[in-house]
């Protein structure tokens, strides 16, 4: 199983542009420290607020290539809906070849809706833009040139896409936080899956992956269905045209796991240094969206067994990915270790705590 991190590069209510500036110059270093101790992810989340630092991860990625060597740098997520899809291929393919072919996109609908208006979208087509540009977004990965139409862009004719990047295809993760009929799409289309579990117990989610997988097997079928089709058909020509977008073999396609995530030397520790900062954060969001304000309670309860905060000691957060792993047989797992205003030492430790004490169980626990 890969293991990585991804953070939203989250800011204080009200930091200025200094401490942006610093804030980014701390995330230079926690992706390079990721990739000094071997781990082999690290994604970057796109928003467009005050309490988030970066709005467009193929830059900040792109600086990141410059000081690493092997680490894989993916958005966490790019925000399609609101994106144009060409804009975001021919960034993440020059991101690609900066890095010498270790990009990738994360693709989602966006859990926040401030890039609609900024970006002219309306909200009501929230679902049909992220689709229609997934479309696209898939078929000029496919090819140099491409002929498309939409309702919501205009139309390409015949036109070159540069540049192309180095990994043939360019990876494109879906990702969700739970949502049956985006999982589904991702399983028809074979495109790897990107869980974000952010509430709740990890158990509830079984079901999501399980219709994940059998979406796959769906596409692959369908697939198969429609190239038999157009091979045996008696006027040459294929009866049932196939499909724009390749869909992978069930073999080739992934699912991963996304987290909160803190490490310390003692569950208190992780507990007691994680909370000052999580909590405000989740509070801050949970007030725009109606919930309840999070207890020190709540959250110690979150951090237990079957809580979905991966908060403790080494041991036990290697545990809980171990754990995990018994319920979804996921390929990759990435921890969002820095969040709200935790500071970025501890972050840098956490990150020295989940490399090099984490890692190893969880690796050697999964090799046959």
């Amino acid at each position: 199983m890969e293991l990585g991190l991804c953070t939203f590069a989250d800011l204080a209510p009200g930091a200025g542009a200094e401490r942006t500036a610093e804030r980014l110059r701390e995330l230079l270093e926690e992706i390079e420290l990721a990739d000094e101790l071997g781990l082999e992810v690290f994604g970057l989340g796109e928003h467009h607020r005050p309490d988030y630092a970066v709005s467009s991860p193929p830059v900040a990625l792109a600086a990141a290539a410059a000081r690493t060597k092997n680490i894989r740098l993916s958005s966490a997520v790019t925000v399609l809906s609101s994106a144009d899809p060409v804009k975001v291929f021919q960034d993440f393919s020059t991101l690609d070849l900066i890095s010498d072919g270790r990009a990738e996109i994360m693709a989602g609908r966006g859990s926040f809706t401030e890039s609609f208006p900024l970006f002219g979208y309306d909200l009501e087509d929230y679902d049909e833009l992220f689709s229609e540009k997934l479309e696209l977004l898939l078929a000029l990965r496919k090819s140099e040139r491409v002929t498309w139409s939409g309702k919501h862009r205009a139309a390409l004719r015949d036109v070159g896409i540069y540049p192309r990047p180095l990994q043939n295809p360019l990876p494109v993760w879906i990702a969700v936080g739970g949502s049956p009929g985006s999982i589904m799409r991702a399983g028809a289309l074979g495109l790897p899956l990107m869980l974000a579990i952010i509430g709740g117990s990890p158990a509830r989610f079984t079901p999501l992956i399980d219709l994940y997988r059998e979406a796959v097997k769906q596409g692959a079928a369908r697939q198969a269905g429609e190239t038999q089709a157009g091979e045996t058909s008696p006027a040459g020509e294929a009866d049932a045209r196939p499909s724009e977008v390749a869909v992978a073999k069930p073999s080739e396609v992934a699912v991963g796991i996304n987290s909160h995530t803190y490490v310390a030397a003692t569950s208190q520790q992780a507990r007691d240094e994680y909370f000052p900062a999580y909590a405000p954060m989740m509070n801050r969001i949970g007030r725009e969206r109606g919930w309840q304000p999070l207890t020190r309670e709540q959250f110690d309860r979150s951090c237990g067994p079957e809580g979905h905060l991966l908060v403790g000691s080494p041991q036990q957060v290697a545990e809980k990915i171990l754990a995990e792993h018994e319920l979804f047989n996921h390929d990759r797992f990435l921890a969002q270790l820095s969040v709200g205003t935790l500071a970025h030492d501890k972050v840098m430790r956490a990150t020295e705590l989940f490399a090099n004490e984490v890692a190893p169980i969880v690796r050697a626990a999964l090799t046959p």
